[in-house]
């Protein structure tokens, strides 16, 4: 399977995504029906996908996420058919992720009063990032002349550049200085050579809400989502949004033409914009 998986350029999230749900199909054949993949039938599939639903309580997209795990399954490990009809995709709305205003955005991150967890989040809101691409950023990856961040290391694989805030760059500047100037990672973790992970991000922004004491669901992606909404409310055109989310699809950023009018415009940091 890790061969298919490998040929597919799949990103490291994904194929653990891959692993995970084919071994809970595998388990429940074994443990439930006492089946074996190879002798499994569509009616058997059909009994797994409303399991997850009724027992599991999954929504429609991940129950979805699953039968296309089983489909990859049987075409390119078992070398069986995969039949739509007997396994319809389930019908799912696309639920609209909640965003910040400017305002709270700016007042959330203008109050958090640790530097280290303000610097962290800035670069959430401010260029648009990825949790995991702010903890795996490296010194040399801010580039302060031109004004932009070099990603390595991103959900899609593909390499790219976002846009540096200047406003920001002042914050990382003042965390840089007074945290031992780092070289290497810019966020390092508590082991030698090591990133700070996800979980400790999340953790600043929770306890900066709790401190706040705002009911609002707000997590890591949720300042990636206002920054892209906030671009696109100041004009900026879906290519270049696109572009700076690391999107592959344009699709994918069609998810914040519903927030904002629509316009072109050269990009510019909403951080900036005050």
């Amino acid at each position: 399977m890790d061969t298919y998986l490998d040929l597919r350029d799949l990103a490291i999230n994904t194929r653990r995504n891959y692993h995970s749900s084919l071994k809970a199909y595998l388990t429940w054949l074994s443990e439930t029906l006492a089946v074996s993949p190879e002798d499994a039938t569509y009616d058997n599939i059909r009994t797994y996908l409303l399991h997850l639903k009724h027992s599991r309580k999954l929504s429609n997209h991940s129950i979805n996420a699953h039968a296309s795990t089983i489909r990859f399954f049987r075409i390119y490990i078992l070398r069986q058919g995969w039949s739509q009809v007997e396994v319809p995709r389930m019908k799912y709305r696309t639920k609209l992720p909640f965003v910040l205003s400017k305002e709270e955005a700016l007042a959330f991150i203008d109050s958090i009063p640790n530097l280290k967890h303000k610097a962290f989040i800035v670069l959430l809101y401010s260029s648009g990032l990825r949790i995991s691409e702010v903890c795996s950023l490296r010194y040399e990856d801010v580039q302060r002349k031109n004004l932009r961040i070099f990603i390595r290391s991103t959900k899609n694989r593909s390499e790219r550049y976002a846009v540096l805030s200047t406003s920001a760059l002042e914050i990382l500047t003042d965390y840089w200085l007074t945290h031992g100037k780092p070289r290497g990672w810019l966020f390092p973790g508590r082991k030698p050579d090591s990133h700070i992970v996800k979980d400790t991000g999340s953790r600043y922004i929770q306890k900066h809400l709790d401190r706040l004491k705002w009911n609002l669901p707000v997590t890591a992606h949720t300042f990636r989502h206002a920054f892209a909404t906030h671009l696109y409310e100041q004009g900026t055109d879906l290519v270049s949004i696109k572009n700076h989310l690391g999107h592959r699809s344009l699709n994918s950023t069609l998810i914040y033409v519903h927030l904002a009018r629509p316009g072109m415009g050269k990009a510019v940091s909403p951080f900036d914009v005050r």
